[in-house]
C-alpha cells in the first residue's frame, strides 16, 4: 500500500501530516495524526513540492468533510503541477546573435573611453599645430586615428582574454562574455585598421599614415605580449601614448618641429604619475593575472617614477617658450598647476597607501586637458593672425623647398642639402 504524503496550510493547526492512500480505481484519504501510535512518517522524506509517495502502517481515520477538502487539495495541486511552464533561462546562449548588440559590442571591443582619449589628444596635436585650420583634414585625421586605435585596442583585448578573466577590472569584456568570437573580433581588428591607414595616407598624408602604424605595431606585437614580461612595458606604453598629438601635428603641418615634440613629451611624462597611481590600487588583479608592473614587482620604484616624471612635466612646461613653441605665459600659468601635481606625487610616494594614489590618478585626469588647454591658448603662433598672403607665401616656400632638395641631392650628391 502507498500513500501521498501532502503539507497543508488547512491542517497544520490540526494533525501534523495529511495522508491520501490512492489504490487505483478509488481512493481513500485519511489523516496521520500526532496521536497516531509510534509509527511516524520521516521529515527528511518530504521533498520541496511537500509530496512524497511512502509507505505507512498505522493511520487513524478523519471525518468526511476534512477529507474531501485534502482530496480536492491534491487534485489541485496535481492540475497546477501538469500545467506548469518551464521557467525562462536567465541566460544568454553566446556568442550573441542579435545584431541589434553589435555596434554597442564594437565600442566594447574598440574601448571606446580609452580610443576618445587617443582622439582628443589627437585633435589637440591639430589643433596647436602652427598651420592653417582644414576642416576636411582634421576630420580625416580623426577617424583614421579612431579607427587604428580601436583595432589596436581590439587585438589587445584578443590576445589577453585568458588574463583579463581573471581580474574584476576587464573581467566583463565582451570576449571574455562571449558576446563576439576571437575571430569575430580579429577581422573587425583587420577592416578598421586597413580602412584607417587608407584614410590617413589618402585624406590626410603619408606622415600621419606612418606614425599611426608604428603605433599600431607597438601597441599589438610590443606593448602587449611585454606587460607579462618586462616592467619596461610602462615606458613603451608611454611612447603609444605620445604618438597621437604627433599624428595631428603632422596632420596639419605635414611635418613634425619643435611644438610637436614638446607635446609629445608632455604626453609621455603625463603617463607615468598617472598609470603609476591607477595601478597601485590593482596590484591584486595584475597580480593574479600575472602582469608585470611596477607596481607589482617593484612598488618603490613605482613611487619613485610617478615622483620623477611630474618633473619632467614642470620642465617640459617651462622649456616650451624657451623652444619658441608658447609665450610666456604658458610657463608662469603652468607652474602652480604643475607644482600641486609634484605635490600630490610626492604625497603618493612618502605615503604609498590607497587614498594618496587615488587622489594622484584623480587629479591627473584634471590635469592634462587644463595643460592641453594652456597650450593651445598660449601658443606662439596663430595663424588666423596672419593675413591671407603671407600664409601663401609661406605655403608656396614650404612646397618648393621640398621639391628642390630631392632634385639638389640628384645634381649636387656632395653639396650640403638646402
Amino acid at each position: 500500500m502507498y500513500s501521498v504524503v501532502l503539507r497543508t496550510r488547512l491542517l497544520n493547526g490540526i494533525n501534523r501530516k495529511t495522508v491520501v492512500f490512492k489504490n487505483f480505481p478509488q481512493s481513500t484519504t485519511l489523516l496521520y495524526s500526532s496521536a497516531a501510535p509510534q509509527k511516524k512518517i520521516d521529515d527528511d522524506k518530504l521533498n520541496h513540492e511537500d509530496v512524497l509517495v511512502t509507505k505507512v502502517a498505522s493511520i487513524h481515520p478523519i471525518q468526511t468533510d476534512i477529507a474531501k477538502i485534502i482530496q480536492d487539495e491534491v487534485k489541485s495541486q496535481t492540475r497546477q503541477v501538469a500545467t506548469r511552464k518551464e521557467p525562462e533561462l536567465a541566460w544568454r546562449i553566446t556568442p550573441s546573435t542579435d545584431a541589434s548588440n553589435l555596434v554597442k559590442h564594437y565600442l566594447m571591443l574598440s574601448k571606446i573611453r580609452l580610443t576618445s582619449l587617443v582622439v582628443i589628444t589627437s585633435m589637440a596635436g591639430y589643433a596647436m599645430a602652427p598651420a592653417p585650420f582644414d576642416l576636411n583634414t582634421f576630420l580625416m585625421c580623426s577617424v583614421g586615428t579612431a579607427l587604428l586605435s580601436g583595432s589596436a585596442n581590439s587585438i589587445n583585448q584578443f590576445f589577453e582574454t585568458p588574463f583579463d578573466a581573471q581580474m574584476s577590472r576587464t573581467k566583463n569584456r565582451v570576449l571574455v562574455k562571449g558576446y563576439l568570437t576571437p575571430l569575430h573580433a580579429v577581422g573587425f581588428a583587420a577592416v578598421a585598421a586597413s580602412t584607417g591607414l587608407l584614410i590617413l595616407s589618402h585624406g590626410v598624408n603619408d606622415l600621419t599614415a606612418a606614425l599611426g602604424f608604428t603605433n599600431l605595431v607597438l601597441y599589438t606585437c610590443i606593448y602587449t605580449p611585454m606587460k607579462r614580461y618586462s616592467i619596461l612595458n610602462t615606458w613603451v606604453g608611454s611612447i603609444v601614448g605620445s604618438i597621437p598629438p604627433l599624428m595631428g601635428w603632422a596632420g596639419c603641418c605635414g611635418t613634425l618641429g619643435n611644438g610637436a615634440f614638446v607635446l609629445a613629451g608632455l604626453l609621455y611624462a603625463w603617463q607615468f604619475p598617472h598609470f603609476n597611481a591607477l595601478s597601485w590600487n590593482l596590484r591584486p588583479d595584475y597580480s593574479r593575472a600575472g602582469y608585470r608592473m611596477m607596481a607589482v614587482t617593484n612598488p618603490a620604484l613605482c613611487r619613485r617614477v610617478a615622483l620623477r616624471y611630474t618633473g619632467v612635466i614642470g620642465a617640459l612646461s617651462l622649456s616650451a617658450p624657451l623652444l619658441d613653441v608658447t609665450n610666456m605665459w604658458f610657463a608662469l600659468e603652468t607652474l602652480p598647476l604643475n607644482a600641486y601635481f609634484g605635490y600630490l606625487a610626492w604625497r603618493f610616494y612618502k605615503e604609498s597607501d590607497s587614498g594618496s594614489s587615488r587622489k594622484l590618478f584623480r587629479f591627473s585626469l584634471l590635469h592634462l586637458p587644463v595643460l592641453m588647454v594652456l597650450f593651445l591658448i598660449n601658443k606662439k603662433e596663430w595663424v588666423f593672425k596672419k593675413s591671407k598672403d603671407e600664409i601663401i607665401v609661406e605655403k608656396a616656400v614650404t612646397d618648393s623647398i621640398g621639391q628642390l632638395k630631392p632634385l639638389t641631392a640628384t645634381l649636387l650628391p656632395n653639396t650640403q642639402k638646402l
